[in-house]
Order: structure tokens, then sequence, then C-alpha cells
């Protein structure tokens, strides 16, 4: 099967969408489809065209990008350029999506859309243009879809985008050979000069507004024997950096940039605790609270929907309520001072991503939805 992936964004760029269409594209590419991955050409210094595990990425240049949002009208050329037996598009940002349903339907390609998260724009505006955009671009992206994914059913429930497009449920998927017990994350401690058995608490992602980073830093003040680590970068690091200097916290909040993907495992394998205080709609999945379940770390993520279905609150994780750094702190200190908690909690989350989250399954499902699409009439729906 020749398979198109639309993402806006892309390897190098760092984010839990770009990692799930990497690690979806290469298991399709192992089991013998041909994919290529069409995405944005956000940094000049990149190939406009290479192969990566297995697959081939083509990079278009945007014209611009506005508010995280590539606008990258020569898509639509390449799209049609490519010999394609399904488009597979990935929504948000919106507009990859949108070329990649309007050449779609021209050429008579099955077109499939996974909607990971509502717009949200954090602006006096931003209701107002989310709403001119759910209307028309929005509702032309998902109405022209052979089926819409979702990757949550709390998130199905609840976003009043795609409830009358009869969504099928399909997580996004970890890569558990990848991330495994068994990695080693001393060498990270040690470059940090962290004692063995100094508790390390970690938070990765993009450093923006809506993943909860201050709430992170400020639940640092309450957990005063513990490191915090923040791994990623974005357009809030320097604030949030002088944030842990005006708390009294900066020399136990340490930032350590973008990691690569070779390095993360190692990152996740060097805690204790894996954190995630996500504050919105936009964190709709979480796949890095799974990458550190798929690690063997126990797990506490915000009681927001989507995210919270990722864990059973005291079995494999727990529950913090959102916005509330005390909370956190508590939840946090309740897994330090249980080893044992930590350890069993740990097991379960690597059981429930074996089970549920991980590539193999998730391709299955997916490739389940190329084949009903492509047999069937339109709008074919793949239960989970």
């Amino acid at each position: 099967m020749r398979i198109a992936q639309v993402s806006p964004w892309f390897s190098p760029h760092f984010g839990g969408v770009e990692s799930h269409v990497r690690s979806l594209s290469r298991e399709l590419a192992r089991r013998g489809h041909e994919v290529t991955v069409v995405t944005t050409q956000h940094d000049p210094s990149l190939s406009t065209e290479e192969t990566m595990d297995g697959f081939r990425v083509v990079r278009v240049r945007p014209r611009f990008i506005l508010m995280q949002t590539p606008i990258t009208p020569r898509m639509r050329g390449s799209l049609r350029g490519l010999s394609s037996d399904v488009v597979h598009a990935h929504s948000p940002p919106p507009l990859a999506s949108h070329y990649a349903g309007a050449v779609a339907s021209e050429r008579g390609i099955p077109y499939v859309v996974t909607y990971h998260c509502d717009v949200e724009l954090p602006s006096a505006f931003g209701s107002v243009v989310e709403s001119i955009y759910r209307r028309s671009l929005g509702a032309d992206t998902l109405r022209n879809a052979d089926q819409v994914i979702v990757t949550t059913r709390t998130y199905a429930a609840t976003s009043r985008v795609i409830w009358r497009y009869n969504p099928s449920v399909i997580p996004n998927a970890v890569d558990h050979r990848r991330f495994r017990p068994d990695v080693d994350g001393s060498r990270v401690r040690s470059k940090l000069r962290i004692p063995p058995d100094v508790p390390v608490v970690l938070l990765v992602g993009r450093i923006v507004p809506h993943k909860g980073v201050e709430h992170f830093i400020e639940a640092a003040r309450y957990v005063p024997d513990a490191r915090f680590l923040i791994a990623g970068g974005g357009s809030s690091l320097e604030p949030m950096k002088r944030l842990a200097i005006s708390m009294g916290v900066a020399e136990r909040v340490r930032f350590l940039g973008r990691v690569s993907d070779e390095r993360l495992p190692e990152v996740y394998a060097a805690c204790d605790v894996f954190a995630l205080p996500s504050v919105s709609r936009l964190e709709a999945f979480g796949i890095v609270a799974l990458e550190a379940m798929s690690t063997g770390k126990p797990v506490i993520v915000a009681d927001i929907p989507g995210v919270r279905e990722m864990i059973e609150d005291g079995r494999d994780g727990l529950l913090a309520d959102p916005m509330n750094p005390r909370d956190l702190a508590e939840k946090i200190r309740r897994l330090l001072s249980d080893p044992e908690a930590r350890r069993t909690m740990g097991a379960r989350g690597r059981e429930k991503v074996l089970e549920s989250f991980s590539i193999e399954r998730v391709t299955d499902r997916i490739e389940a939805v190329y084949s009903a699409i492509l047999d069937g009439p339109k709008a074919t729906t793949v239960r989970p």
C-alpha cells in the first residue's frame, strides 16, 4: 500500500504528534508499505527530501508561520505529485490537513484524518478566530474525510468539533522497544551530578503555556529533597527559568533543553517519578506519559479530558488537580515516600502500554481503517 502521512510539523521538530507519526510511519514501512511523510520545511537547513527509518520524508517550504501554524500552500503540489492509495493527515495545526483533504478529494483518493486536539488560540480574539475556522476550513477538513480518528474516548465525547463525524477511537502509539525498563539512566544522573539516592521528578515536553510548566516548578518548592528536570525547549523557556529563580528553586530545577530522540529513553530512565501537569485541551493525549510508563516509571497526570484516560488513578498512576501545584507536590511526595508503590505502578504502566498502546497494536488498527475505506463505502467506521 502507498501511504502519504501529512503532518504540519515533523522531526527534528519535537512534539507528541511528531513522535506518533514517526513511529507509525516506521512500523508501516517495516510491514512493507511505501510510506511518504509530507511536512513543512520549518528550518531552511533541513533537506527537502530524505529517507528516514525506511520511509521517505518530503519537506515543503512555508510562506510563513503564523501562531504556530505553517502556511504552506505548495504542499498541495507535492501531494498531487505523489502516487498514493491512502492519504492520512494529522491535525492540528490545521492547514496541512486541509490541503491533504482537498487534494485527496480532487484525486479521488481515500482520506483519513487523525484529529489530535481542539484548536486553542491564546489571544483576546482567539475564540472568534477558532469559531470562524471551525465553521469553515475545519469543517471542510473533517467533512471530506472517509474516516476521522480521535485518540481518546473522553476527547471524542467532549469535543464539539468532531461529534457529528462518528470518529473511531485509536490511541497514539508508543515504541515500547525504545522505551524499556532496562534502559540505564545512570549516565544522565552522572552528567547532571545527581547522586543515586537523590529522587528525580521529570517533565518532558515543549515549554509552552498549555503544558503547565509553571505549576511543575512551583511544586518543587514543596518537595525540597528532590531534583526536578525539564526536558524540552519552547517559547516559554526563558520565562520559566526566571520563574525558577524567583521561587528560589533554580538550584533544584534543571532545564535540559531539547533532548535528541536517541537520548530520550535514558532521560526517562533517570527519573523516579514522571509528571505531566498540562492545563489545556491542546494536551489531548500525553504521549510522553505513555513513554514514561513504557520505561516502567510511575506517572502523575493532570485530571483533564484525554490525558486522564491514560491511567487508572491509584493503579498505574495518579491524577492531580489541574493548576494546583500543592496537589501535584502532594502526589509526588506520596510516590517518592513509597518505593514499592512506584515499582508496582511502573510495572502496571508497562503492562498497559504493551496491552493497548504498543506500536504493533496501534498500527494493526490503523491498517484496518485503511483497508476498510479502500474496500468499503465512504465513512466506514472501524471500532476499537
